[in-house]
């Protein structure tokens, strides 16, 4: 009996360390590990990395900047979850009025984004001029010969920047004197993915660029 013990013990140790070597796949959703999806160009496939002790990405394993933004920006105003952010990616695909839109500088872009998406810097939204030149030329708003927008056709705007303290993302949206708000466009049609890169990358999910 005594050594049986001995065997049943011995058993669950290696049983317990042996764990990592047989770890479940890491899922996106309930019965879904990966999606492929061809996005503004991209081929790509979103999955979590399945890397056994993968760690956070260096550009976001840092607390010490940025403050909490809300996480309702403006009444009407949704804020979106990563697996409401890829319901959206994947009706992109095929629907020209919904874009993806990373609102970062352009060498945050280049450095580690979500696939698929489209830069827009927030600090196009600094001037008149260049605030009323992004919406007409990426986001399908018209300008009349006067000066006036139009915004029947203006797109669905899914936007992310760094993350919870990322303020970016809201100076676009409504914090800027020319932000898209201010400009008139539709609450309806703007979307604001809040946890960003932070909680994309946190979560393993696909990225590209030079510091993938």
């Amino acid at each position: 009996m005594k050594i049986f013990k001995k065997l049943l013990i011995a058993a669950t140790i290696v049983g317990a360390c042996s764990t990592e070597s047989f770890a479940a796949d890491v899922m996106i959703s309930q019965g879904v590990k990966s999606i492929d999806m061809d996005l503004n160009g991209e081929k790509f496939t979103i999955m979590r990395n399945q890397t056994i002790g993968n760690k956070i990405s260096s550009l976001y394993e840092t607390t010490n900047r940025g403050k909490p933004q809300p996480i309702i920006l403006a009444e009407g105003l949704e804020t979106l979850g990563e697996l409401e952010f890829i319901e959206y990616m994947k009706k992109a695909q095929s629907d020209e009025s919904i874009v993806i839109v990373d609102t970062r500088g352009s060498s945050w872009y280049d450095k580690l984004r979500i696939p698929g998406a489209i830069n827009i810097p927030f600090t196009n939204f600094q001037t008149k001029e260049s605030a009323i030149s992004s919406m007409e030329y990426d986001l399908g708003v018209e300008v009349d010969d006067d000066g006036i927008l139009d915004f029947t056709n203006a797109k669905t705007i899914v936007a992310y920047c760094n993350g919870y303290w990322c303020g970016q993302t809201p100076a676009m949206l409504k914090n800027v004197k020319y932000s898209l708000l201010n400009m008139g466009y539709p609450v309806s049609k703007i979307k604001y993915y809040r946890g960003g890169m932070q909680a994309w990358t946190s979560l393993g999910f696909t990225v590209v660029g030079t510091e993938k």
